[in-house]
């Protein structure tokens, strides 16, 4: 689909800048418009057939920056989403890019290991 990675940087960058589906959000006496971006979106956008293509370009050695950066940039967005209320959707993708809601502790104490899991 792409010959190289600059070309599907400018594509992804105009994912970016082009604004995407928006959400209405309440803020004080008046709303605001927030783009909604998503792994998905940005896959039928770029043209790919399903979000497995799209990952498949990841596994290309000169496409791995690029696809990761465009991931990161939509994870960090679902980050940015659990600052307002009802933050439900962004905790679901965020633990399905691998965020993980639990804390293990490990102490040792005059040999004595004891491991913590909450979670």
């Amino acid at each position: 689909m792409f010959s190289d990675p600059d070309m599907l940087q400018e594509k992804i960058n105009e994912y970016f800048d082009t604004g995407r589906d928006t959400r209405t959000i309440a803020a004080g006496n008046s709303t605001i418009e927030i783009p909604i971006y998503t792994i998905c979106d940005l896959a039928y956008f770029l043209g790919f057939e399903s979000r497995t293509s799209f990952y498949d370009y990841e596994n290309k050695i000169e496409f791995m920056y690029t696809i990761k950066r465009a991931r990161l940039k939509i994870e960090s967005k679902y980050e940015q989403n659990l600052q307002f209320n009802n933050a439900t959707g962004s905790i679901f993708a965020l633990k399905n890019m691998g965020w993980i809601d639990k804390q293990d502790h490990e102490f040792n104490e005059a040999g004595i290991t004891i491991n913590l899991k909450h979670g």
